[in-house]
């Protein structure tokens, strides 16, 4: 069912997409922030992951209106895809079952995207919140507030961005307005990507649709100890798929720009050895040295790479037993 703040018609204008998993402590907060959205007719369509706790049944009787989808846990690329082709909006927004919306987020979205009918694709500024309380404080908002208006803080890549994507993420998923169309010419996210699939997905996106920035933050990114990675990476995901954009299409922007090629092999170099050195820490050191390796094969110079080279030699000889 469409939700807005005036009387619900049939076709929603935005199709918000959350997918969870185990995720009931913030999800109230999350549909509440998207709910704010004043004057957008929209649905949410909440696509559950597997989840082993309560957070169906609490959407249920919290949020009836809510769309739920239920699929057998297969990562959240898949979740984020089921979503897409249950959604019925002209455009597709996303937000992870943990952050926060701030007022006004859409409305600011649908006005840029208005103003360049040739840009299918838009996000916003944000700002991390080291918290683990389901909503934020109401003073805290308000420093927020202070800050927004300084667009020149809250600025970044806008535009043609494939070269600055070629370099680091700048997009963050929880900001995201596109076309649902565009997600349809993309073939929606990249299942067999465990990590990186947003990232994949905004580096194809940047080939087809300017990606333009709102340069005042609208998300909160919410950073708590259940949304640290702390497993071993079992694989450079950075480094694949940078690697497939740079096999695709090279370091030529759509709008004929070239990106820096130094600058994308640090950074290619850096993804190597901060995978060497996860491995190392978890005492893998036959992976940690081949990463760190592959870190130097990139880039020669890259003195990261040396030193956890060399680390795995040295614990290679302390007498704890290396892991196989």
């Amino acid at each position: 069912m469409p939700l807005r703040s005036s009387p619900l018609t049939a076709t929603p204008l935005v199709s918000v997409i959350i997918p969870c998993y185990n995720a009931q402590r913030y999800i109230g907060a999350t549909i509440a922030s998207v709910l704010a959205q004043k004057d957008i007719t929209l649905e949410i369509i909440v696509v559950d992951d597997g989840s082993r706790d309560e957070s169906v049944a609490l959407v249920r009787k919290g949020f009836p209106a809510v769309r739920i989808v239920e699929q057998a846990n297969a990562g959240v690329a898949a979740a984020r895809n089921t979503g897409i082709a249950a959604a019925r909006g002209e455009w597709i927004a996303f937000i992870d079952a943990d952050d926060i919306w701030l007022p006004g987020k859409l409305a600011a979205q649908l006005a840029q995207m208005a103003a360049l009918p040739e840009c299918r694709m838009c996000y916003t500024a944000w700002k991390v919140w080291p918290s683990d309380v389901p909503q934020p404080a109401q003073d805290y908002l308000a420093r927020l507030q202070d800050e927004a208006g300084d667009s020149a803080l809250w600025r970044g890549a806008s535009g043609w961005i494939y070269p600055q994507l070629l370099l680091d993420c700048v997009v963050w998923t929880s900001t995201v307005l596109m076309k649902r169309t565009l997600l349809a010419e993309l073939n929606g996210f990249d299942t067999s990507l465990r990590l990186g699939e947003d990232y994949d997905l905004w580096l194809r996106a940047s080939r087809i649709t300017p990606i333009v920035r709102v340069a005042r933050p609208y998300a909160l990114y919410r950073m708590h100890p259940a949304s640290i990675t702390r497993a071993t990476p079992a694989e450079n995901y950075r480094a694949r798929v940078i690697g497939q954009a740079l096999g695709r299409w090279g370091l030529e922007s759509p709008d004929g720009r070239t990106g820096n090629a130094g600058a994308v092999r640090r950074m290619l170099a850096k993804s190597w050895s901060d995978f060497a050195g996860a491995h190392l820490e978890a005492r893998n050191l036959g992976q940690a040295r081949r990463a760190a390796f592959a870190a130097l094969r990139t880039d020669p110079a890259h003195v990261p790479g040396w030193k956890v080279l060399v680390k795995t030699g040295l614990k290679a000889l302390s007498p704890s037993k290396e892991k196989a």
